[in-house]
């Protein structure tokens, strides 16, 4: 392991080990709070082009395994941590931190003063940076003007980079040993789901209740939908600004009313948007597997995770929509639903992985939803 730099926009440096690969990468640096489950941070599709640091302390000591990962490679630019752990205690892992980064071409970074960073992040906001690891960190200089020159993310259109090329029909349900499911039911439901960045979980969480999965290209249009006859739509989490992602706005005003439609994080602001809303890019967003949210519908608390830099702002003229859910840290809105044009969405992340369960209810009241629709057996 050699010499390495995290550089941010503003001119502060932080010193560390360099591990994965060696090189210069940019990227937004963001900050989260989860204890567990870096390997399912790692790769999140959300997380394209940003840099991750983990607020907890030691990091890589359950290793890599092949059944935790929600995406076929690491999204991240770059993974900053207080220290890695030197061994690994876990029956399932294939491979160690370090190892997985190298194979997956990312950069790391250990020794970091954590705490330290996140307090400037949580005060000046999240911003641009530079991660270096081997030759290119011994310049601080250059690494701050290439963090200054990096894109910004208001106005970034990062879906195209994140969905799949063709449409695939998902299949897998979830491990019994950590989720309640069954078999897969070729007879069930079809749902299409929109892929704009989206993870495995969400996928085995509408498999587990016997609904059918074809997940389409995010340029999907409306009515290439509808030609496949689904009993519901479901609009996925993903990266970037949501209002720079334009063409899947009009694909859900097109939908809005015909099924039941269903959105998560990115999935919600479109949502939103389509319905008339406005969104805002947060100071530091939420990110983390401990979010307090309290449902309005039944007046109980949700820990929640959450992956989000933008939000669907509080004066924005929803058309008929009400607001469901509430983050209890800072009042921003986490769910909507439109009775009237059967659709509904939440903010933050309710099939975890990594974070609590306390929010799966959700996919069942999707599944009541798809239900209702009459030629839902018929596909």
């Amino acid at each position: 392991m050699k010499q390495g730099v995290l550089a941010l926009e503003d001119g502060q440096t932080f010193s560390g080990v360099g591990f994965g690969v060696e090189g210069v990468q940019t990227g937004e640096l963001v900050f989260n709070t989860s204890m567990t489950g870096y390997q399912e941070i790692l790769t999140d599709p959300s997380y394209h082009r940003q840099i991750v640091t983990m607020t907890v302390p030691h990091v890589g000591n359950t290793g890599i395994n092949l059944e935790d990962l929600e995406s076929s490679k690491v999204w991240v630019a770059g993974f900053v941590v207080r220290a890695i752990s030197p061994n690994v205690s876990n029956w399932r892992s294939h491979l160690d931190l370090d190892s997985y980064l190298c194979e997956q071409g990312v950069i790391g970074l250990s020794g970091v003063a954590t705490r330290q960073l996140v307090r400037h992040l949580r005060t000046r906001g999240v911003m641009r940076a530079a991660i270096a690891h081997g030759e290119a960190a011994a310049d601080a200089e250059a690494l701050v003007k290439a963090a200054q020159s990096a894109a910004d993310m208001s106005g970034a259109n990062l879906v195209d980079d994140v969905t799949t090329e063709e449409t695939y029909h998902w299949t897998e349900v979830s491990d019994p040993a950590w989720y309640k499911s069954h078999a897969y039911d070729a007879r069930g439901p079809l749902i299409v789901a929109y892929d704009t960045g989206i993870k495995r979980n969400i996928l085995r969480m509408l498999t587990d209740r016997g609904l059918r999965v074809a997940v389409v290209p995010a340029r999907t249009t409306a009515s290439e939908v509808m030609a496949l006859n689904p009993a519901g739509i479901f609009l996925s989490n993903g990266p970037g600004d949501p209002a720079a992602v334009t063409y899947m706005i009009d694909n859900v005003k097109d939908l809005l009313g015909k099924m039941p439609i269903f959105g998560i994080c990115l999935g919600h602001q479109i949502l939103a948007l389509a319905l008339g809303g406005k969104t805002e890019k947060m100071r530091f967003g939420h990110r983390g597997g401990n979010q307090p949210v309290k449902n309005l519908l039944s007046g109980v608390v949700e820990i929640s995770a959450h992956n989000h830099g933008f939000a669907v702002t509080a004066d924005s003229d929803l058309h008929g929509a009400e607001v469901t859910h509430v983050n209890l840290n800072d009042n921003t809105i986490e769910g909507l639903r439109h009775e009237a044009l059967g659709a509904f969405s939440v903010q933050y992340h309710p099939e975890a992985s990594p974070g609590p369960h306390d929010s799966l209810y959700l996919f069942d009241e999707f599944v009541q939803r798809v239900k209702g629709v009459g030629n839902a057996q018929t596909n």
